[in-house]
Order: structure tokens, then sequence, then C-alpha cells
């Protein structure tokens, strides 16, 4: 016989997700289970990016875990676009009253809520294995699972699927349900980690005729800087040298700005594409972050797009427990979608603005360089940019 516990909600996944909507469901009265097949280790040590939104850095704040943020964390006003050698501010605080992003990466907002977790009591399992949920049109859904050798049965309220794209949330709602939007991007991005100090105060998003680079941050010692390629290039055919020449070449300036090197700690390549499921919803699963929806890394916005999904989700669970309303729940996916389709437009955008396409003609690049300049030069495409970067109201 398995195992049996019993919870309001069962959360599968702990990255961003699964952790925030589990910490604020506890602040909110409400009992939760986390369960993750991977090790607490490896979540916390994926190397993933860390710009977080305004609207994400206040919820962390009003959720009590931004102290080492606050402390560790670069708050910048602003990002660079460079393009034809010339340096273009995009002025953030000026543009959208006052509001910013911050350099923290997605491992320390991660540590940060594990640590919260465990302090407050939460079950957060790690480790487990063959996990698969059952009844989920019913009113008590299960979620099966194996951990440290037994059989376990977790029975909930309802179930949030906070696993990732490869998760097992979404397949398992039934054929037909769901519909799939998708697109591949013909390129992918080759990023290092270097301990070199970064070589701006802020962001730098370069367009060249040799493709894509962002020149980002990880610390005030460490860079993060990636160059575009093909997704499926051979790793071993870049050398350290030649991704720092890569680099000089596409970032460089008129006026003799210097590109800070050093001794490159990680490499890896990755690919882009945009997706979304609809609905995010089916009986009493729940569908959140990356297991939801997918965009392209140029706009920043996995994690906080995630994070954005499980606040509605929250907000919903608590009218249920409290007023017994479904109003919220029952809209769920509605009202997600909504932001979601707005910050894939947006990651859209700033992906077909910066980078080079293998059929693109002499036309599409004096119309991508005709965009950089009107974005660059114009007050309403520059607050468009900044207000979409510092994050669109949750609502």
């Amino acid at each position: 016989m398995p195992n049996v516990q019993r919870t309001q909600i069962g959360i599968i996944g702990a990255g961003p997700a699964g952790l925030v909507l589990s910490h604020l469901l506890y602040l909110h009265g409400i009992e939760s289970v986390v369960l993750e097949i991977r090790s607490r280790h490896y979540v916390e040590e994926r190397v993933r990016a860390g710009v977080l939104e305004q609207n994400t850095v206040d919820l962390l704040n009003q959720m009590g875990v931004g102290e080492r943020m606050k402390r560790d964390g670069l708050v910048h006003y602003g990002i660079e676009l460079r393009f034809n050698c010339q340096r273009h501010r995009i002025d953030f605080r000026e543009l959208t009253g006052g509001k910013g992003i911050t350099i923290y990466a997605q491992a320390e907002v991660l540590k940060d809520l594990n640590n919260a977790r465990i302090a407050t009591g939460g079950q957060v399992l790690f480790e487990v294995e063959d996990v698969s949920v059952a009844g989920l049109e019913s009113p008590r859904p299960k979620i099966c699972y194996q951990n440290q050798g037994s059989r376990c049965e977790l029975h909930c309220d309802f179930i949030a699927g906070c696993d990732g794209f490869h998760g097992i949330c979404r397949p398992s709602i039934p054929p037909g349900v769901l519909t799939e939007y998708e697109r591949v991007y013909p390129f992918g991005w080759l990023g290092i980690l270097a301990e070199a100090p970064p070589s701006s105060e802020e962001l730098i998003y370069a367009y060249h005729e040799r493709g894509f680079a962002l020149l980002s941050m990880r610390t005030p010692h460490l860079s993060r800087l990636y160059i575009q390629c093909h997704p499926h290039e051979d790793i071993g055919s870049w050398s350290d040298e030649r991704i720092w020449c890569e680099l000089r070449a596409r970032v460089a300036t008129s006026n003799g700005w210097h590109l800070n090197e050093g001794p490159v700690l990680q490499k890896g390549i990755t690919g882009m594409r945009s997706f979304v499921v609809e609905p995010m919803q089916y009986g009493r699963v729940f569908l959140a972050g990356d297991s939801a929806h997918i965009v392209p890394p140029t706009g920043a916005k996995g994690l906080n797009l995630a994070v954005s999904d499980v606040q509605i989700l929250a907000r919903g669970l608590d009218e249920y427990y409290k007023k017994g309303a479904r109003q919220l729940l029952d809209h769920y996916s509605q009202i997600c979608l909504r932001r979601v389709w707005k910050v894939q437009r947006f990651s859209w955008w700033m992906t077909s603005m910066l980078h080079r396409f293998p059929d693109e003609n002499p036309f599409d690049c004096r119309r991508q360089l005709a965009e950089l300049d009107y974005v660059t030069s114009s007050e309403a495409a520059a607050k468009s940019l900044a207000e979409n970067y510092v994050g669109l109201p949750l609502d």
C-alpha cells in the first residue's frame, strides 16, 4: 500500500513558479507540498538568467525573501542599444516614473525561497521519482510518486503544474483539450560566464552585421555574455579566443569603447523558441511558468512571467479558501494568457529587431536599422520598450 498524504495544494516543480507559489500560499495560510525530481543542489546551481522586473522585485520583498537581493542585487535604470557602432541609452527611470530592473541570478532567488520554505516548515521534497497525476477532473486529484524507495500518494484539492516545458503535468491533460502555439527561431545564443568585471554598468544589446550580442553581468566581478549563433553548432568549435574576437567585433563602437575580458568559466549554446499552450488549466490542475509558455530570452521575461502566473493563481486560491468563491480560479487561464501574449509580443519584437535571420535580404537589414533608429529617437517608442522591459502591470 502506498503512503498517503493529504494537502490542499500539490505543487510539481521547485523552480521559481513552484517555490514562489508555495511561499505565497503559506503567507495566505494555505497548505502545500512541493515535489521536485531533481536534487536541491541541481536546482540551485542551474545557470539561468537573472533579470528581475520591478514587479518581481517588489513581490519578493513583500514575501520577506528579498534581503539578500537588496544587498547583492544590481539595480539598473536603463539599457543600452548599440548599432552602427553608436551607443543609445533607454532611460527606464525617466520613461516609467522611476521603475527599474534588478540583476540577481535565478539560482540565488531559488536559494532564498528554499531557505524561506524550510524556515517556515514548508515541505519541499527533492529527488522524487516516477511522478504522475490522476483524477484531474475529480474533487480530489492525486500525485503519485516514489520517495526514497517508497510508493507515495499526495491527495490534493488542486494541483499546480510548475514542472517546466518537459514536465509531466501538461502531457497528462487529455488529448484535444489544449492548443499549442509555437515558433522555433533559426538561431541560438552561445552564452559564457567570464571572470571579468562587467564592461558597462547596464546591459548592452548590440545589433551587428555578424549577428546579435548581449553584454550582461552576474556580479561586479563576473560577466554574462552572449552571441548569436546557429542553434546546432558544436560548442567545441568555439575556442575562448574565437568567442572574445566575435564579441569584440559585434560590440565595437566608434569612440574606442573597451570590452573587459577574462577566463571563461562556463559556456554553452541554447536554442530559442516561443511557445504558448491554451488553456492553462484543466479540471483541478493549473499550469504555470515554462509548463505553459516559453519566451526567447531577448526580453528577459521567463522567470518574471512564471512569477506573475503564480501571483494570479495564489490570489484565486486565497479567494476560494476564504470565501468559497471560484471566479478568479475559473478565469485563471484567461487572466494569465492576456499577459502572456503581451509578453510574447514584446519578446518576439526584441528578438526580430536585434537578430540576423538566415533568409533576410538587404531590405530586411535596412528595416531593422530603421526600427532601432526609431526606438532610440522617439520618446513614445522608447517608453513602450521601457514599460515592457521593467514589467507590465499584473492585471
